[in-house]
């Protein structure tokens, strides 16, 4: 017979995590700041991939790539996302890492033309 194994600190801090974050973010101000946050980490991403990509002009078709099945990632993860309460704060969480990552690819194409 197996016996269970034992539950160390780690795994009782870390455990629920995303329970801890959604009722940290019910605060409507602690929510807006938490995906402004993210909004502007992914558009950073977004002009950075952008901008190494346009100066290297070698890895164009990569970078793109890459792009591509990173956006196809979120949304083929946002789609079967049942719309309930309690999953509302992951649905506007990847929401605003399209918009921002969608942003600084746009930004940084109007730079180029």
């Amino acid at each position: 017979m197996s016996q269970r194994l034992q539950t160390t600190q780690l795994q009782r801090s870390l455990g629920d995590w995303w329970g801890r974050l959604q009722r940290w973010a019910d605060n409507p101000w602690r929510r807006a700041s938490l995906l402004l946050i993210l909004m502007l980490a992914s558009f950073l991403i977004g002009s950075s991939v952008g901008s190494i990509a346009g100066a290297s002009a070698l890895m164009d078709p990569v970078a793109a790539l890459i792009t591509v099945a990173f956006w196809e990632l979120l949304v083929r993860i946002r789609r079967p996302w049942p719309k309930r309460t309690e999953t509302l704060l992951g649905l506007q969480m990847i929401d605003m890492t399209r918009i921002g990552l969608l942003y600084g690819l746009l930004l940084e194409g109007f730079k180029l033309l």
